[in-house]
């Protein structure tokens, strides 16, 4: 393992915490839900324990967030927080959209260092990078039965990730030190992440996109 690529605990904690953050707001605008105080609690801890969750499971290391109390602690301490800024703030939208885009971007860094410094070639790490990028919100979403945001149409939550873990993946290969491409990569995903949210960007919906079939009764068509 190249000790380049070692995470500080600090930087973990932090995607911990912005994670936990952000899902206890998410799920607190889901008053049908009919949520408690701890549900909402456990769905922050879960939203910022997945990513790092799923990037050590396909790592097949140990997960880091049960080998210290600190994970724990800051990601509760942080869910209650989201809960109150919640509560005190009627419009908090583009905040989660914020909180979620960072989340998006710190994980994805994280997720692509840590296996590169297993060992791991391009494409993998490339894969486990998006993987924890998208985990903690993928188990808000099923804890909360709603559909998953990555599959919705306008999210680009997958495209943002894979564009930020590549950037970061390239720089390292030009050489440029672990900081800069991370810090690099955190950046690209939070910006495409957050444009596409005030732009509108969005992949074509399945029903949009042309299948041989149609393409061919098209042709048919116009003979």
């Amino acid at each position: 393992m190249d000790s380049l690529f070692v995470i500080p605990a600090w930087l973990d904690l932090v995607a911990v915490g912005i994670g936990a953050a952000q899902g206890a707001m998410f799920s607190s605008r889901y008053r049908g839900a009919e949520l408690d105080l701890l549900g909402v609690a456990i769905i922050g801890i879960v939203s910022g324990f997945g990513g790092g969750i799923v990037r050590d499971m396909f790592l097949s290391t140990d997960i880091a967030a049960f080998h210290s109390d600190w994970y724990l602690v800051t990601a509760t301490l942080c869910a209650l927080g989201g809960m109150l800024i919640s509560s005190l703030l009627q419009r908090m939208e583009m905040m989660i959209n914020v909180l979620d885009a960072l989340t998006l971007g710190i994980y994805g860094a994280i997720g692509t260092t840590k296996a590169l410094s297993f060992g791991l070639p391009v494409v993998p790490a490339l894969f486990i990078g998006v993987a924890a990028a998208v985990g903690g919100s993928i188990l808000r979403d099923l804890l909360l039965a709603l559909p998953m945001q990555l599959m919705q149409v306008g999210s680009l939550y997958a495209v943002a990730a894979g564009l930020g873990c590549g950037t970061i993946i390239v720089l390292l290969s030009m050489g440029q030190p672990v900081t800069i491409a991370g810090v690099s990569g955190v950046a690209v995903t939070t910006t495409i992440r957050m444009l596409s949210v005030l732009l509108g960007w969005k992949l074509p919906a399945q029903r949009g996109v042309p299948t041989v079939t149609s393409v061919i009764r098209t042709i048919r068509g116009k003979r």
